[in-house]
């Protein structure tokens, strides 16, 4: 079978089995988990043979014409280069453990199918994007995936949070996809061509008349996507979902579309000294603002969330500095992490009865319960820590040496104030992210007082998959940096000494402040009861994750526990943590600029449509109804009557006759 055969069946496999599993769903129950992880399974043996058969060297191309459009032919083009293939990989990695995870996670959920069915789909639009060599048809995978996140997020639509949440994550997304689609056409229209390597030979001759324009339009669609500041509000919202759904979109899909796309089309972004300069300044505030935010969070997977949208902040930052072999490292060693990390939690949820740190700090044998989940989310809070020699570390490293070498005037390929901003900012995010690893670990895993409820043990299919992401968690990133280079434009990844020791250096820093705050919060802290926390009884760890959102979930709901006297966030951020809890209160912002004024315009055009469109529309069949009342009381049924009119009018017609003869 040849390369380009194999790549298409790549996509082909995970569309066709959610094709017939929504099909089989229902009529044939018991084929829904074959389905739902042989395709995925195939598809990602597909993909790492394109990638072994690749190689890092030429780019497999290939192209048809779909139909005859005018000026700017829309062609099925395949262009796998090196970033392709290993993206492929991580897609089909971590979409077949979440397949398999889900398989016992949501064991007793009766939407099983269609969630299984959706998932399969999100995993074959994830994978048109990598592969294809079209912008329109990558156009296609980029919505579809808009589309499948909206189902998935609201999967718990009973609940007002998931439906609230999956509402928000296609509005924000689609916010920043329109002028995407604005910038996507007006580049085909310079160039020519929808095909991403004529779009880069125009660019190469200067063939772009607006590149500043263009990019920054195209960045507006990767902000979106990305959760990148200022339209990243989606994402932690969108942890109402099911958590393996949390861990497909962070580690995998939608938001690593973004990256990847920039990183396509980097060149198109080098163009333009400002766009590059932009994509820093973006870059530098979400990496800090969310490490903020992590650090104040009380549930563990908003903790999560905002850990994802600072590492997407590193990748963002790399191509910045114009290196996307950096910023697609980071991508491939993030994305078996944060999987993990999700899949973990999904596990300590379960165990726990609730999403919420304060609650689990309370509970004195949590890491008893559930032994695979602390000792692999241990692994995967040192990679995100970037603690060597763990994978984020040289990931990382990686990011922050070639932010050095744009500040040293080593590289002119970007502006020496974007190596600025995103190694100080990289550096202050290395410090924060230590502290909030270390703050989750602590509160997660080292609680004290009442003993945690016993829901069940967890299946079998959910504790073997946190040890196969344990592996690439724990060994990718040492083998990475020196195999990489070959599939990534030959550019170096290996660790330089100033930034690695640096920070390594805040990272440790960040982690033993923060083990000291909480000695200090626990040693003074009076213990406050846990409360009431639900004692759901064992079986599908989705629903206790449902339950607890829809019940005493704080970051959902009202919040149901008091605040935890041993959370040493609170003592590190001080006043700050009011505000980086609220997210900075950016979503009152866009509330108060956005949405009040919409809803004021609604209101004075529902206002006019009633009080003065309705007035005329009344008012013109006022006159016809008047004059059918007076019609209508002329038909009285009398025959005398109508004779008489008769006669009358005849006689009006006759006298009317001899005045107009005698007048002639």
């Amino acid at each position: 079978m040849t390369t380009t055969t194999l790549a298409v069946l790549v996509p082909l496999l995970p569309f066709l089995g959610a094709l017939t599993g929504l099909l089989l769903g229902r009529t044939a129950p018991g084929f829904v988990r074959p389905l739902a992880v042989l395709p995925t399974l195939a598809s990602l043996v597909s993909a790492a043979v394109v990638a072994a058969r690749q190689g890092g060297d030429g780019a497999v191309d290939a192209a048809t014409e779909l139909t005859p459009t005018g000026s700017v032919p829309i062609e099925l083009a395949l262009h796998i280069d090196g970033f392709a293939a290993l993206t492929a990989v991580l897609v089909g990695t971590v979409a077949t453990c979440v397949q398999i995870y889900s398989t016992g996670y949501l064991r007793d959920d009766p939407r099983y199918p269609s969630y299984a069915a959706l998932v399969s789909l999100f995993t074959s639009a994830m994978l048109l994007v990598v592969y294809s060599g079209d912008l329109m048809v990558l156009l296609v995978g980029w919505e579809i995936m808009g589309i499948c996140s909206y189902f998935l997020v609201g999967h718990y639509w009973e609940t007002p949070q998931a439906r609230a949440a999956s509402l928000k994550a296609f509005l924000v997304t689609k916010l920043g996809d329109v002028p995407f689609l604005i910038g996507l056409f007006a580049l085909a229209t310079d160039a020519g061509s929808f095909r991403i390597t004529r779009i880069l030979g125009a660019v190469a001759n200067g063939g772009i008349e607006h590149p500043t324009l263009i990019a920054l339009l195209l960045l507006a669609g990767v902000a979106g996507k990305s959760a990148q500041f200022p339209l990243h509000t989606w994402l932690p919202d969108a942890m109402a979902g099911p958590t393996p759904v949390s861990a497909l979109i962070h580690a995998a899909t939608m938001v690593a579309a973004g990256v990847y796309f920039i990183a396509r089309l980097l060149p198109l972004f080098e163009a333009s000294q400002a766009a590059m300069t932009v994509l820093a300044v973006m870059a530098a505030v979400t990496m800090a603002g969310s490490a903020l935010a992590a650090l104040a969070q009380d549930d563990i997977k908003r903790v999560l969330a905002y850990s994802t949208i600072g590492q997407l902040g590193y990748m963002t930052g790399a191509l910045a500095v114009a290196d996307r072999g950096a910023a697609v490292f980071h991508l491939l060693s993030h994305g078996a992490f944060k999987a993990l990390l999700f899949l973990a939690a999904g596990v300590i949820i379960h165990a726990a009865g609730t999403n919420s740190l304060a609650a689990m700090s309370r509970m004195s044998d949590l890491r008893g319960r559930v032994p695979d989940a602390y000792w692999t989310m241990t692994v995967a809070l040192l990679a995100l820590a970037a603690i060597p020699p763990f994978s984020g570390f040289f990931s990382k490293e990686a990011v922050l040496g070639v932010a050095e070498h744009v500040v040293t005037g080593h590289t002119e390929h970007a502006p020496a104030a974007a190596g600025w901003i995103v190694l100080l900012a990289g550096l202050l995010t290395a410090l924060l992210t230590a502290a909030y690893a270390m703050r989750l670990w602590l509160l997660a895993f080292h609680g004290h007082g009442t003993e945690a409820p016993d829901h069940g043990r967890q299946p079998l299919t959910m504790t073997v998959v946190l040890w196969v992401l344990a592996v690439p968690s724990l060994a990718l990133g040492g083998f990475a940096f020196r195999a990489l280079p070959d599939w990534f434009d030959g550019h170096d990844l290996t660790p330089t000494l100033t930034t690695s020791v640096l920070g390594t250096g805040v990272a440790l820093v960040g982690g033993i402040v923060t083990y000291g705050a909480w000695r200090h919060t626990t040693a003074h802290a009076a213990r406050i009861p846990l409360g009431a926390v639900a004692a759901h009884p064992e079986g599908d760890a989705g629903q206790v994750e449902a339950e607890a959102i829809a019940s005493h979930e704080p970051a959902y709901g009202d919040i149901a526990y008091a605040p935890d006297p041993s959370d040493p966030g609170r003592l590190l951020l001080g006043p700050l943590h009011r505000h980086a809890a609220a997210g900075f209160h950016l979503d009152a912002v866009y509330s108060a600029l956005f949405v009040r004024p919409v809803r004021a315009g609604a209101s004075l055009v529902r206002f006019l449509d009633r009080e003065v469109v309705e007035t005329y529309v009344r008012g013109a069949g006022t006159l016809p109804r008047w004059l059918g009342a007076a019609v209508r009381r002329a038909q009285t049924g009398n025959l005398q009557t109508y004779v008489s009119a008769l006669l009358a009018g005849t006689v009006v017609l006759a006298v009317a006759a001899v005045l107009v003869a005698t007048g002639a």
